[in-house]
């Protein structure tokens, strides 16, 4: 089941992303990688901006996944499985149902370079890598310059 994750669920959105971001270790710069992945401020101040949307095994909170309209596109944000609960098709039926909601022409997501996996998954459902990445992570993200040196765009036209 998807459904709209909940104010009162902040913790279990907090174990989600950083269980999940534990894949980037070894994978993304070592600089880029601390753990927990997200901090607690930092997903505090997401969840003002950020729509999270969460997919439920058996009543139980197993993946999340964020939209943010912004300006004139929207973005997927903070697309997260719990490893044992990856390759069932989860974040593919979260991100089909965000497709659904966005009201703008142009879906991105910006990910890490060297997350290959997630590159593959985005790519698979629709989307291609951007040769603009730095004015795009510019403009639409406020992430630090070594995360948009160490990053990639990828979108979707939505028709």
């Amino acid at each position: 089941m998807i459904r709209q994750c909940r104010p009162e669920e902040t913790e279990k959105l907090y174990h989600i992303i950083n269980e999940a971001a534990k894949a980037y270790e070894g994978e993304i710069e070592p600089d880029c990688y601390h753990q927990p992945y997200m901090p607690e401020e930092e997903l505090a101040e997401e969840l003002k901006r950020v729509t999270f949307y969460g997919y439920e095994v058996d009543g139980k909170l197993v993946g999340v996944m964020g939209i943010e309209p912004i300006k004139d596109v929207t973005l997927i944000r903070h697309a997260y499985v719990l490893p044992e609960y990856q390759n069932r098709g989860i974040g593919k039926k979260l991100l089909a149902h965000l497709i659904n909601l966005t009201t703008t022409r142009q879906l991105l997501v910006g990910t890490w370079g060297a997350a290959y996996w997630a590159l593959a998954f985005y790519h698979k459902n629709g989307f291609t890598l951007l040769p603009d990445k730095d004015k795009l992570l510019s403009t639409y993200w406020d992430i630090p310059p070594r995360q948009i040196e160490t990053s990639v765009v990828m979108g979707m036209e939505i028709v």
